[in-house]
């Protein structure tokens, strides 16, 4: 099942769509493991956490040195309804969980040695109508949810200690029609949201103090059409967006002062493919992502791969792509910390498509194993790093 075609086209035709085991989805949404335990001294140890919408829950995943998937013990763990999307905390402490059906916000912390959740006391927490997707921001201060449903952001300040969830003074903040994609920028200063419905950017300034959002100067920003997936560059330069309508990824300045995007040289650029759903970053910053999901129009899945000029922004297509993917209806991808791997949730086939990336030129390769079973339609993922007793995400 394709979980964003099937949605948008309920979107545009004012109908609503169920899928088995979920409520109806309105217009709109569219203990250590034994393979740690072995793990040479200089192998760095990740975790993947995948979101399976139509499971109810979120399987949790060890990395092994070659980059393939081991389910971690205890591995699926229970969410509240329809679980869209995750976001680890800077702190590498907690993990945080959309969940569309119950309108609600989960919130597990991460045991560093095994990788299992547990659920936070008092979780979960209320948002917004159909809450789709989760950032946190650099200081792990706050928790921002983009409300599908409701058309706003629901805002939240983090307990350190115990990662309750709080609503901020004014939220939820106004947002476009339809909002899609939540990201924060690495200076902490500013969110931008992608509106799937009236196609553009609202960008926003954050207090440092209480977490709560101001729109920025000249918001909202055009985008192309339907955007659906938005990441912030590493460097905190560049913004780029998946436009699902219109077949292409648009790129943007963010002006370090006020937060304004300014489109990049050569934008919109093209997919490659069609149906672009998930843009990603690698860490390091030299290569951008662009799941592409095709199966529902008849054609091989594919991943869009681009090398990214790190003085203008802009995306210039790695030699060999787009690589095909192994799955099916690719909808949303992560690198790992090392950017030595990447992972792509394909909701069709219900798994995990992994590939090694070469350094040199970004061109991906196949892990052998792959692709990984997850939970039924898988949506969203998150991937972060142990260290020093925690597990630390991967930027941006």
């Amino acid at each position: 099942m394709k979980l964003h075609i099937v949605l948008l086209a309920a979107l545009l035709a004012g109908c609503s769509y169920a899928i088995p085991g979920s409520q109806a989805v309105p217009p709109g949404l569219y203990g250590a493991t034994p393979a740690a335990r072995h793990h040479r001294a200089s192998h760095v140890v990740q975790f993947v956490y995948v979101a399976n919408f139509g499971a109810t829950n979120i399987s949790a995943y060890s990395i092994a040195a070659g980059g393939a998937l081991t389910p971690v013990a205890g591995s699926p763990f229970k969410s509240e309804k329809n679980p869209s999307s995750l976001a680890i905390d800077p702190m590498g402490k907690f993990v945080y969980v959309t969940n569309f059906g119950s309108n609600d916000v989960s919130a597990y912390t991460i045991d560093a040695t095994s990788g299992a959740l547990k659920k936070v006391e008092g979780s979960p927490f209320a948002a917004g109508s159909n809450p789709l997707t989760v950032a946190v921001d650099p200081s792990g201060k706050f928790a921002y949810v983009a409300n599908n449903g409701s058309k706003n952001v629901s805002a939240y300040a983090i307990d350190a200690t115990s990662g309750a969830l709080t609503p901020v003074n004014g939220s939820p903040f106004k947002a476009g029609l339809r909002p899609y994609a939540v990201a924060v920028d690495p200076t902490a200063e500013f969110a931008y949201v992608a509106n799937v419905v009236s196609s553009n950017i609202s960008a926003y300034r954050i207090d440092a103090g209480s977490g709560a959002l101001t729109p920025a100067k000249g918001s909202p920003f055009a985008t192309g059409v339907s955007p659906v997936s938005l990441v912030v560059h590493p460097s905190g330069k560049f913004a780029y967006v998946a436009c699902y309508g219109s077949d292409d990824i648009s790129g943007y300045a963010i002006d370090a002062t006020t937060g304004a995007l300014r489109p990049l040289p050569g934008s919109p650029f093209a997919d490659m493919g069609s149906a672009p759903e998930g843009v990603f970053v690698a860490p390091d910053g030299n290569f951008a992502y662009v799941a592409n999901s095709q199966t529902f129009h008849g054609f091989p899945d594919f991943i869009a791969a681009y090398t990214i000029d790190a003085t203008r922004g802009t995306l210039t297509p790695v030699t060999g792509s787009p690589f095909k993917d192994a799955g099916a209806e690719a909808v949303s991808g992560a690198v790992d910390t090392t950017s030595k791997f990447a992972y792509v949730a394909n909701d069709g086939s219900s798994g995990v498509s992994a590939y090694t990336i070469n350094a040199a030129d970004g061109a991906l390769k196949k892990v052998k194993g792959s692709p990984f079973k997850t939970g039924s339609v898988p949506f969203g993922m998150a991937v972060c790093r142990v260290t020093a007793g925690s597990c630390v995400p991967s930027p941006p």
